[in-house]
């Protein structure tokens, strides 16, 4: 049991921001409050006028699927074909991927980690905790099936000769003929009775829990033409349950999101157009969204940038006009709303995971730095004792 005393506690609850103490028992928050009363066993570490947040939650991450130090370790995109629902990102997550480590030292605790966008379906995305030693045990959720609009997957694919998609309508196509074959696949399986044999198959079974509601829909697209492409199908195949992921122009269609309730995960902003479908980038985007009524996560795409620079990213859409006070809602309640995972972070609510950051000012400030991070409970970081200087480190 420990006790972070004489903290500005933003409890991303009804309570809002209070001058107090976060209790934490058994891995969970146990109490948050002015004087909370605290057995005397219990290890106390005063922060001072600190302030103390739930961990950050990035919504649209590769973290742990793409080693940024070892490229043959990326296992984020299965190309072998441009439909994959039967793959899991579980069985591809590498605890030991230095983007965690960075992560979870600079206050990110959790992300969304996910196959590239180089196929149409990716397959099945996790919610991950960043700090751990086994993938199963850093497991929070199945919070998507992935799928990619745009320049990537027909790229990816059609500069294979005779393979499908190498055009957007191939790529829309590609998508309705999976969600199609799932559907028929639903109704042999209704059909089929108790004592007939029935051959289940893996990616259709997974497609079938986007068809039912049971599993989100997550879309990698930039364009607002995209987009709207991404809402027409949905709409054909009764699929509610979706986020625009990275929504580049979004904010030229912000009444397209309010009017069908979808959410945006922006980012990364922090780039140059790279590719022409970016050509409208800007850290305006979630200012726009958001003040049209927007649910707004920010993201970095870690490792198109780097994890641990994901409150960076908050604070250049403040600069470019998100207001202040919603940034912080931006990487934790709104990100574990919108992934389905608010009952374990995202929050200092009693009985949610002790997932919390200690920093010297306001998060999102470019010279705001941790000072304590907590993941379940557990103290990861303390930079008194743990940072490094990278003038020793690297000294003759």
């Amino acid at each position: 049991m420990r006790v972070i005393r004489n903290g500005i506690v933003h409890t991303q609850t009804e309570r809002g921001t209070i001058e107090g103490d976060v209790l934490i028992e058994d891995g969970k928050i146990a109490d948050v409050g002015y004087a909370v009363d605290v057995p005397a066993d219990a290890e106390e570490i005063d922060v001072d006028g600190a302030h103390v947040t739930p961990g950050l939650v990035d919504a649209h991450s590769h973290a742990g699927m793409a080693e940024w130090a070892e490229p043959e370790d990326s296992d984020f995109n299965e190309g072998t074909s441009a439909t994959t629902p039967h793959v899991n990102a579980l069985d591809g997550f590498h605890p030991r991927d230095e983007e965690l480590k960075h992560a979870f030292q600079n206050g990110v605790t959790s992300v969304s980690s996910r196959m590239g966008s180089g196929n149409v379906i990716g397959g099945v995305i996790v919610s991950m905790k960043t700090y751990g030693d086994q993938a199963d045990e850093m497991l929070i959720k199945e919070d998507g099936m992935k799928a990619a609009m745009g320049e990537n997957p027909k790229r990816f694919h059609g500069e294979q000769e005779g393979r499908q998609p190498s055009t957007r309508p191939g790529v829309a196509a590609t998508l309705r003929e999976q969600f199609t074959a799932a559907e028929d696949y639903l109704d042999r399986k209704e059909k089929t009775d108790e004592d007939e044999a029935f051959e289940r198959d893996i990616g259709m079974e997974n497609l079938a829990r986007v068809l039912t509601g049971d599993l989100p829909l997550r879309v990698h697209a930039h364009r607002a033409d995209d987009i709207r492409t991404v809402f027409r199908i949905a709409d054909e195949f009764g699929i509610d349950d979706l986020s625009i992921e990275h929504a580049t122009e979004g904010h030229t269609m912000a009444e397209a999101f309010v009017e069908r309730d979808v959410p945006a995960v922006v980012g990364p902003s922090f780039s140059s157009a790279s590719k022409y479908e970016l050509r409208n980038i800007t850290f305006e985007t979630p200012g726009i969204l958001h003040d049209a009524g927007v649910k707004v996560a920010i993201q970095t795409d870690a490792p198109i940038l780097p994890q641990q620079h994901l409150d960076v990213c908050v604070g250049l859409a403040v600069r470019e006009g998100f207001p202040p006070e919603a940034a912080l809602d931006a990487v934790t309640t709104n990100a574990a709303e919108i992934l389905g995972i608010e009952d374990r972070v995202g929050t200092l609510e009693p009985g949610t995971d002790a997932d919390v950051a200690v920093w010297d000012g306001e998060f999102w400030r470019v010279d705001t730095r941790t000072q304590h991070v907590f993941v379940d409970g557990e103290h990861v970081f303390d930079r008194a004792a743990d940072a490094t200087d990278p003038r020793e480190e690297y000294a003759w």
